[in-house]
Protein backbone atom coordinates (compact mmCIF):
# COMPACT_ATOMS: atom_id res chain seq x y z
CA UNK A 1 0.00 0.00 0.00
CA UNK A 2 1.34 3.35 -1.26
CA UNK A 3 1.55 6.35 1.58
CA UNK A 4 -0.86 8.19 -0.61
CA UNK A 5 -3.65 5.40 -0.20
CA UNK A 6 -2.21 5.50 3.41
CA UNK A 7 -3.17 8.85 4.13
CA UNK A 8 -6.29 8.68 1.52
CA UNK A 9 -7.51 6.11 4.41
CA UNK A 10 -6.64 8.15 6.93
CA UNK A 11 -8.94 10.85 5.86
CA UNK A 12 -11.62 8.98 4.91
CA UNK A 13 -12.40 6.28 7.39
CA UNK A 14 -13.08 7.93 11.01
CA UNK A 15 -12.41 6.20 13.89
CA UNK A 16 -16.14 5.57 15.25
CA UNK A 17 -16.23 3.19 11.94
CA UNK A 18 -13.87 0.86 13.76
CA UNK A 19 -16.09 1.31 17.03
CA UNK A 20 -18.83 0.61 16.64
CA UNK A 21 -18.74 -3.17 15.23
CA UNK A 22 -16.81 -3.84 18.09
CA UNK A 23 -19.58 -3.04 20.74
CA UNK A 24 -19.06 0.48 21.39
CA UNK A 25 -21.56 2.72 22.15
CA UNK A 26 -21.88 7.14 21.59
CA UNK A 27 -22.09 8.30 25.13
CA UNK A 28 -24.19 11.31 23.49
CA UNK A 29 -24.59 12.78 27.20
CA UNK A 30 -20.65 13.17 27.75
CA UNK A 31 -20.08 13.64 24.10
CA UNK A 32 -18.94 17.34 22.14
CA UNK A 33 -18.81 18.62 18.73
CA UNK A 34 -14.99 17.99 19.22
CA UNK A 35 -14.81 14.93 21.59
CA UNK A 36 -16.87 12.05 21.12
CA UNK A 37 -16.64 9.66 23.69
CA UNK A 38 -17.60 6.01 23.06
CA UNK A 39 -18.11 2.97 25.83
CA UNK A 40 -17.67 -0.37 26.18
CA UNK A 41 -18.87 -1.89 29.65
CA UNK A 42 -15.87 0.42 31.36
CA UNK A 43 -13.88 1.10 28.54
CA UNK A 44 -13.81 4.57 27.03
CA UNK A 45 -12.48 5.57 23.88
CA UNK A 46 -12.44 9.59 23.23
CA UNK A 47 -12.45 10.37 19.78
CA UNK A 48 -11.19 13.62 18.26
CA UNK A 49 -10.34 15.83 15.18
CA UNK A 50 -13.17 14.79 13.02
CA UNK A 51 -13.04 11.27 13.79
CA UNK A 52 -8.93 11.14 12.48
CA UNK A 53 -7.83 10.69 15.74
CA UNK A 54 -9.07 9.13 19.08
CA UNK A 55 -7.30 8.49 22.91
CA UNK A 56 -8.39 6.25 25.94
CA UNK A 57 -8.38 8.80 28.87
CA UNK A 58 -7.55 5.87 31.68
CA UNK A 59 -4.23 5.24 29.83
CA UNK A 60 -1.45 6.75 27.82
CA UNK A 61 -3.22 5.25 24.94
CA UNK A 62 -3.71 7.31 21.91
CA UNK A 63 -3.54 8.17 17.71
CA UNK A 64 -5.09 7.87 14.29
CA UNK A 65 -7.35 5.09 13.11
CA UNK A 66 -4.82 2.85 12.54
CA UNK A 67 -3.55 2.09 16.20
CA UNK A 68 -7.36 2.51 16.87
CA UNK A 69 -7.70 -0.88 15.15
CA UNK A 70 -4.14 -2.45 16.32
CA UNK A 71 -5.16 -1.53 19.96
CA UNK A 72 -8.77 -3.36 19.23
CA UNK A 73 -7.76 -6.00 17.32
CA UNK A 74 -3.86 -6.75 18.18
CA UNK A 75 -3.03 -6.71 14.89
CA UNK A 76 0.76 -5.71 13.36
CA UNK A 77 0.31 -2.44 11.42
CA UNK A 78 0.08 -3.79 7.93
CA UNK A 79 -3.20 -6.15 8.64
CA UNK A 80 -4.47 -2.82 10.13
CA UNK A 81 -4.24 -0.96 7.09
CA UNK A 82 -6.01 -3.99 4.90
CA UNK A 83 -8.60 -4.10 7.03
CA UNK A 84 -9.31 -0.66 6.96
CA UNK A 85 -9.64 -0.77 3.13
CA UNK A 86 -11.46 -3.46 3.50
CA UNK A 87 -14.07 -0.93 5.52
CA UNK A 88 -13.49 1.86 2.91
CA UNK A 89 -13.23 -0.53 -0.22
CA UNK A 90 -10.01 0.90 -1.39
CA UNK A 91 -8.22 -1.28 -3.26
CA UNK A 92 -4.61 -0.97 -2.26
CA UNK A 93 -1.83 -1.55 -4.88
CA UNK A 94 1.01 -3.32 -4.89
CA UNK A 95 4.16 -0.48 -3.99
CA UNK A 96 5.60 -0.61 -0.86
CA UNK A 97 5.58 2.15 2.11
CA UNK A 98 8.47 3.27 4.38
CA UNK A 99 7.10 3.19 7.76
CA UNK A 100 9.05 6.77 8.73
CA UNK A 101 7.29 8.39 6.01
CA UNK A 102 4.41 8.05 8.52
CA UNK A 103 5.50 10.41 11.44
CA UNK A 104 4.13 13.54 11.94
CA UNK A 105 5.66 16.70 10.19
CA UNK A 106 8.18 18.62 13.10
CA UNK A 107 5.66 20.69 15.70
CA UNK A 108 6.40 23.44 17.92
CA UNK A 109 7.73 22.58 21.08
CA UNK A 110 5.23 23.16 24.21
CA UNK A 111 7.11 25.26 25.58
CA UNK A 112 7.18 27.09 22.74
CA UNK A 113 3.34 27.17 21.83
CA UNK A 114 2.75 28.21 25.81
CA UNK A 115 4.86 31.22 25.81
CA UNK A 116 3.45 32.29 22.39
CA UNK A 117 -0.05 32.64 24.04
CA UNK A 118 -0.99 35.78 26.55
CA UNK A 119 -1.95 35.28 30.07
CA UNK A 120 -5.65 36.01 30.41
CA UNK A 121 -6.59 40.02 32.11
CA UNK A 122 -9.88 41.25 32.81
CA UNK A 123 -12.53 41.74 30.10
CA UNK A 124 -10.37 39.46 27.75
CA UNK A 125 -12.24 36.39 26.31
CA UNK A 126 -10.98 33.96 28.09
CA UNK A 127 -11.67 35.59 31.17
CA UNK A 128 -14.94 36.54 30.62
CA UNK A 129 -15.31 32.66 29.76
CA UNK A 130 -13.96 31.94 32.82
CA UNK A 131 -15.57 34.42 34.96
CA UNK A 132 -19.44 34.52 33.63
CA UNK A 133 -19.80 31.37 31.81
CA UNK A 134 -17.94 28.93 34.38
CA UNK A 135 -18.61 31.21 37.61
CA UNK A 136 -15.35 31.26 38.66
CA UNK A 137 -14.30 33.94 41.17
CA UNK A 138 -11.82 36.96 40.51
CA UNK A 139 -9.33 35.43 43.09
CA UNK A 140 -9.21 32.21 41.50
CA UNK A 141 -8.89 33.40 38.19
CA UNK A 142 -6.23 35.91 39.33
CA UNK A 143 -4.19 32.75 41.72
CA UNK A 144 -4.12 30.66 38.83
CA UNK A 145 -2.47 33.54 36.33
CA UNK A 146 0.05 34.28 39.06
CA UNK A 147 1.24 30.67 38.61
CA UNK A 148 1.43 31.04 35.11
CA UNK A 149 -1.07 28.46 34.78
CA UNK A 150 -3.61 30.11 32.34
CA UNK A 151 -3.22 31.02 28.58
CA UNK A 152 -5.66 32.86 26.09
CA UNK A 153 -6.36 30.24 23.86
CA UNK A 154 -8.28 30.27 20.54
CA UNK A 155 -12.40 31.17 19.79
CA UNK A 156 -12.62 32.33 23.89
CA UNK A 157 -10.73 29.09 25.09
CA UNK A 158 -8.79 28.54 27.85
CA UNK A 159 -5.45 27.09 28.43
CA UNK A 160 -4.58 25.54 32.08
CA UNK A 161 -1.01 23.83 32.24
CA UNK A 162 0.03 20.69 33.24
CA UNK A 163 3.13 20.96 34.72
CA UNK A 164 6.02 18.85 36.18
CA UNK A 165 7.80 18.57 39.56
CA UNK A 166 9.87 21.87 38.76
CA UNK A 167 6.84 23.52 37.00
CA UNK A 168 7.77 23.64 32.91
CA UNK A 169 4.73 22.90 30.91
CA UNK A 170 4.40 19.51 29.59
CA UNK A 171 1.02 20.53 27.92
CA UNK A 172 -2.60 21.96 28.61
CA UNK A 173 -6.08 21.30 28.96
CA UNK A 174 -8.31 23.18 26.45
CA UNK A 175 -11.58 24.12 27.33
CA UNK A 176 -14.37 26.81 25.84
CA UNK A 177 -17.92 27.45 25.11
CA UNK A 178 -17.79 24.43 22.17
CA UNK A 179 -14.70 22.82 22.80
CA UNK A 180 -12.36 20.30 24.89
CA UNK A 181 -9.87 18.64 24.24
CA UNK A 182 -5.73 18.71 25.29
CA UNK A 183 -2.59 20.07 23.73
CA UNK A 184 -1.18 18.35 20.46
CA UNK A 185 2.06 16.63 21.52
CA UNK A 186 1.94 17.30 25.07
CA UNK A 187 1.77 15.05 27.82
CA UNK A 188 -0.52 15.32 31.05
CA UNK A 189 1.06 15.32 34.16
CA UNK A 190 -1.37 17.31 36.98
CA UNK A 191 -2.87 20.95 36.32
CA UNK A 192 -1.44 22.11 39.79
CA UNK A 193 -2.85 25.16 41.78
CA UNK A 194 -2.43 26.12 45.35
CA UNK A 195 0.37 25.46 47.73
CA UNK A 196 3.57 24.29 46.59
CA UNK A 197 4.47 22.22 49.10
CA UNK A 198 0.52 21.10 50.27
CA UNK A 199 -0.46 18.31 52.48
CA UNK A 200 -4.02 18.24 51.31
CA UNK A 201 -3.86 17.26 47.83
CA UNK A 202 -7.70 17.38 46.16
CA UNK A 203 -7.25 15.60 42.51
CA UNK A 204 -10.11 16.31 39.99
CA UNK A 205 -10.73 15.13 36.72
CA UNK A 206 -10.24 18.61 35.02
CA UNK A 207 -8.47 22.15 35.34
CA UNK A 208 -12.31 23.91 35.50
CA UNK A 209 -13.39 21.40 37.96
CA UNK A 210 -10.30 21.88 40.72
CA UNK A 211 -10.66 25.76 40.00
CA UNK A 212 -14.30 25.41 41.10
CA UNK A 213 -12.94 23.66 44.19
CA UNK A 214 -10.63 26.18 45.20
CA UNK A 215 -12.97 28.91 45.00
CA UNK A 216 -16.04 26.86 47.12
CA UNK A 217 -12.84 26.27 49.96
CA UNK A 218 -12.02 30.20 49.24
CA UNK A 219 -8.53 28.31 48.43
CA UNK A 220 -7.82 26.70 51.73
CA UNK A 221 -4.36 26.72 52.84
CA UNK A 222 -2.27 24.27 52.43
CA UNK A 223 -3.66 22.77 50.34
CA UNK A 224 -3.17 22.21 46.32
CA UNK A 225 -6.08 21.67 43.65
CA UNK A 226 -4.75 19.57 41.08
CA UNK A 227 -6.44 17.77 37.64
CA UNK A 228 -5.50 15.20 35.71
CA UNK A 229 -7.34 16.46 33.08
CA UNK A 230 -9.64 13.54 32.72
CA UNK A 231 -6.87 10.96 32.14
CA UNK A 232 -4.66 8.62 34.27
CA UNK A 233 -1.20 8.65 31.57
CA UNK A 234 1.75 7.06 34.02
CA UNK A 235 3.03 10.59 34.03
CA UNK A 236 0.29 11.25 35.75
CA UNK A 237 0.66 8.43 38.07
CA UNK A 238 4.17 8.90 38.64
CA UNK A 239 3.55 12.49 39.76
CA UNK A 240 1.17 11.59 42.25
CA UNK A 241 2.57 8.93 43.46
CA UNK A 242 5.40 11.35 44.48
CA UNK A 243 3.40 13.72 45.88
CA UNK A 244 1.65 10.79 48.42
CA UNK A 245 4.88 10.05 49.41
CA UNK A 246 5.75 13.15 51.19
CA UNK A 247 5.03 12.85 54.87
CA UNK A 248 1.97 14.05 56.57
CA UNK A 249 -0.05 14.22 53.20
CA UNK A 250 -3.66 13.34 52.83
CA UNK A 251 -4.78 12.45 49.20
CA UNK A 252 -8.32 13.82 48.40
CA UNK A 253 -10.33 12.15 45.73
CA UNK A 254 -12.59 15.03 44.84
CA UNK A 255 -13.62 13.60 41.04
CA UNK A 256 -16.88 13.51 39.64
CA UNK A 257 -19.94 12.25 41.35
CA UNK A 258 -20.74 9.74 38.93
CA UNK A 259 -19.51 6.16 37.77
CA UNK A 260 -16.68 7.06 35.86
CA UNK A 261 -15.78 9.58 39.07
CA UNK A 262 -16.09 6.69 41.47
CA UNK A 263 -13.87 4.68 39.16
CA UNK A 264 -10.74 7.51 39.56
CA UNK A 265 -11.32 7.71 43.04
CA UNK A 266 -10.88 3.83 43.40
CA UNK A 267 -7.27 4.41 41.56
CA UNK A 268 -6.57 7.30 44.35
CA UNK A 269 -7.68 4.64 46.96
CA UNK A 270 -5.23 2.06 45.69
CA UNK A 271 -2.28 5.09 45.41
CA UNK A 272 -2.93 6.26 49.06
CA UNK A 273 -2.93 2.71 50.36
CA UNK A 274 0.10 1.89 48.60
CA UNK A 275 2.23 5.04 49.31
CA UNK A 276 0.97 4.61 52.48
CA UNK A 277 -1.25 8.17 53.05
CA UNK A 278 -4.31 9.52 54.37
CA UNK A 279 -7.54 9.01 52.08
CA UNK A 280 -10.17 10.26 51.64
CA UNK A 281 -13.44 11.00 48.98
CA UNK A 282 -14.62 14.07 48.53
CA UNK A 283 -17.48 13.62 46.46
CA UNK A 284 -19.78 16.79 44.50
CA UNK A 285 -23.29 16.79 45.54
CA UNK A 286 -23.80 17.38 41.31
CA UNK A 287 -22.27 15.80 38.61
CA UNK A 288 -19.30 18.20 39.23
CA UNK A 289 -17.39 21.00 41.35
CA UNK A 290 -18.35 23.36 38.45
CA UNK A 291 -21.56 22.55 38.54
CA UNK A 292 -21.90 22.73 42.19
CA UNK A 293 -20.12 26.42 41.70
CA UNK A 294 -22.94 27.44 39.44
CA UNK A 295 -25.84 26.33 41.49
CA UNK A 296 -24.13 28.11 44.71
CA UNK A 297 -23.40 31.06 42.54
CA UNK A 298 -27.56 31.26 41.49
CA UNK A 299 -28.67 30.99 45.67
CA UNK A 300 -27.00 33.48 46.29
CA UNK A 301 -28.37 35.56 43.32
CA UNK A 302 -31.68 34.73 45.52
CA UNK A 303 -33.68 33.96 42.40
CA UNK A 304 -36.42 31.17 42.28
CA UNK A 305 -34.20 29.13 40.36
CA UNK A 306 -31.45 29.70 42.80
CA UNK A 307 -33.61 29.04 46.11
CA UNK A 308 -34.33 25.51 44.08
CA UNK A 309 -30.47 24.75 43.25
CA UNK A 310 -29.19 25.15 46.63
CA UNK A 311 -26.82 22.46 46.64
CA UNK A 312 -26.65 19.93 49.67
CA UNK A 313 -23.23 19.48 51.38
CA UNK A 314 -20.30 17.58 49.79
CA UNK A 315 -19.92 13.72 50.70
CA UNK A 316 -17.20 12.69 52.41
CA UNK A 317 -15.52 8.98 53.13
CA UNK A 318 -12.44 8.91 54.78
CA UNK A 319 -10.12 5.91 55.11
CA UNK A 320 -9.74 4.41 58.35
CA UNK A 321 -8.52 5.94 61.16
CA UNK A 322 -8.35 9.46 59.22
CA UNK A 323 -10.02 12.84 59.52
CA UNK A 324 -11.65 14.34 57.28
CA UNK A 325 -10.74 18.03 56.27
Amino acid sequence: MTRDEIEKLREMVGCQVVLEPVGFALDAKESTKRALKYRRGGEIIIVTHSGRGWFDPLSDAKGDIFGLMTALEGCDFAEACERIATISGLQPTNATWKQEDLLPAPQASIAEAWAHRRSPWPGSATWRYLRWQRSLPAFVIRAAINQDLLREGPYASMWAAHTDDIGNATGWEGRGPEWRGFATGGSKTLFRLGARHAKRLCVTEAAIDAMSLAAIEGMRPGTAYLSTGGGWASATAAALRRLSELPDVQLVAATDGNSQGDVYADRLRALAEDAGCSWLRLRPPADDWNEVLKQREEWKKGGEKGRAACPPAASREASPGCAGP
